[in-house]
């Protein structure tokens, strides 16, 4: 997202998804795009109607989550193996 919003000057980053898709679902909203609505019938997928949630994040939204992210992926973050010590909504 830093790269979208700070190199690319982005004002809008949208995420698009199957609304049936609830990892997908919750990982956007864990992540701080802000949940705008379904488009139903969005189109036809395998040989149904596919119903599309969309979220997004602004770039002034983005500045309020930076700093989270940053002690996210911050080293400090991650024992010895890898695995995070805290979720992004903890820090």
């Amino acid at each position: 997202m830093q790269y979208v919003f700070e190199t690319l000057h982005y004002r809008r980053y949208e995420w698009k998804c199957d609304s049936l898709n609830q990892p997908s679902f919750n990982a956007a909203k864990r992540l701080g795009f802000q949940f705008e609505g379904i488009f139903r019938r969005a189109l036809v997928y395998k040989g149904r109607n596919r119903d599309t949630a969309w979220f997004s994040m602004l770039q002034e939204e983005w500045q309020a989550m930076k700093p989270k992210f940053q002690r996210w992926l911050s080293a400090d973050n991650f024992d010895a193996t890898g695995n995070q010590l805290r979720a992004l909504n903890d820090c």
